[in-house]
């Protein structure tokens, strides 16, 4: 990480940091100063009250200071601020804004889910405020009861709805994070499987090439050459395929891939790169050419790539035939040989290997299917439909 990025980080953070701390002492300095200064400012005002003291400046605190656990201990918090203002009533002071601490208090543990115990404490506080008034010879007056009543119950909806606004935030971020997470699964599955297509691929080639090479070597060093000339070209390519694929990982920077996108229009560079092989290899193609979506395009092309793979792997002397089939709501991509097909130890026709198994998923991830299998009269078969969107269809 560059030293720019470590200070953007480090800003970031700090930014953070202090967002998270203004957010803690705001209501704690706000219910500090409304609390002090409004109930000086009312006792100046009600001479019949007592006059506010030591203890009364220490109970007016108390409830704002209270505030800063809050996070961690809503109903604890809301019990200390409800019992300074019964203590402060209770002790004859003047009235004045001194239940701002409490309305903090109380708005933030429903909010943070404690919604039973703060229903409790909340009408334990009411019937409690009722009786001090009561008792300070205010009498009982249905107007004032009800107004409390009334007053509470809002503090108590406004934070069930700050709440339910809350939870439901902290879902849709919630949604949209494992649909990022599925979606950078899905992403690592397919450069896994363009991984093992090019792999494969390329790597059977090569190793079929140097084993010729070998053989020929001292015999007949012309075609000794011509299979190293094979075995510089598969190698170039599939550094070449690394190299675009690794890009992406990387990320290192957004410019486009040098390469591009694996597609059926590579489909005759790939049979002639098989050809020189030794590997017959005849392309027919059905239906007039149309512009397909990368995702089948993409697949429909790795899926013959793997598939001619395998036949260059395990059908000895044998021929293949490519048939791409696209006049219908379906790219059909089909790969015949006559070969002695594949051997029990292959992996290809349900054993180790993830040759066919990776061809399946391929097709099933665009909502189609893949049959693999041996042909009547010998040989192999490997055959896919690509359903393609509304949009792509053959009118």
């Amino acid at each position: 990480m560059s030293a720019n990025a470590r200070h953007a980080e480090r800003s970031e953070a700090g930014v953070t940091v202090n967002a998270s701390r203004a957010r803690l002492l705001g209501p704690v300095v706000f219910a500090v100063f409304v609390q002090l200064m409004g109930s000086f400012g009312a006792a100046a005002k009600q001479p019949t009250a007592r006059p506010l003291d030591a203890v009364a400046v220490a109970l007016l605190l108390v409830g704002p200071l209270a505030l800063l656990a809050r996070r961690r201990y809503p109903i604890p918090t809301l019990v200390t601020t409800v019992a300074a203002l019964l203590a402060y009533l209770g002790l004859g002071y003047a009235y004045g804004p001194i239940v701002v601490s409490f309305v903090f208090a109380l708005v933030n543990a429903v909010i943070k889910g404690r919604r039973r115990a703060t229903w409790v404490v909340t009408g334990i506080t009411y019937l409690a405020m009722v009786a001090i008034s009561w008792l300070r010879g205010h009498g009982f007056n249905w107007w004032a009861v009800s107004g409390l009543a009334a007053w509470l119950l809002v503090l108590l909806t406004i934070g069930e709805l700050v709440r339910s606004r809350w939870e439901r935030q902290a879902r849709e971020r919630r949604e949209r994070t494992e649909a990022a997470e599925r979606l950078a699964t899905e992403e690592r599955l397919r450069i896994a499987r363009d991984l093992h297509d090019v792999l494969a691929h390329h790597v059977s080639l090569i190793n079929v090439q140097a084993g010729t090479a070998l053989h020929l070597l001292d015999e007949q060093p012309g075609l000794a050459r011509e299979a190293l000339t094979a075995i510089k070209a598969s190698s170039k390519e599939v550094l070449v395929e690394l190299r675009t694929m690794l890009g992406v990982l990387r990320r290192v920077d957004e410019q486009a891939p040098r390469a591009p996108t694996a597609g059926l229009a590579g489909l005759d560079e790939l049979a002639d790169r098989l050809r020189a092989t030794g590997l017959p290899v005849t392309v027919r193609r059905v239906g007039e050419a149309r512009a397909l979506p990368t995702a089948v395009d993409t697949a429909a092309f790795r899926i013959v790539q793997e598939a001619l793979t395998n036949v260059h792997r395990h059908a000895g002397d044998a021929t293949a035939t490519v048939l791409v089939d696209s006049s219908g709501p379906a790219v059909v991509v089909q790969v015949d040989d006559d070969g002695r097909g594949p051997g029990p130890d292959s992996g290809v026709n349900g054993g180790g290997g993830n040759g066919i198994p990776g061809m399946r998923e391929r097709a099933a991830a665009l909502g189609g299917r893949l049959q693999a299998g041996e042909r009547p009269g010998g040989g192999f078969r490997v055959r896919a439909e690509l359903p393609l969107p509304p949009a792509q269809e053959t009118r």
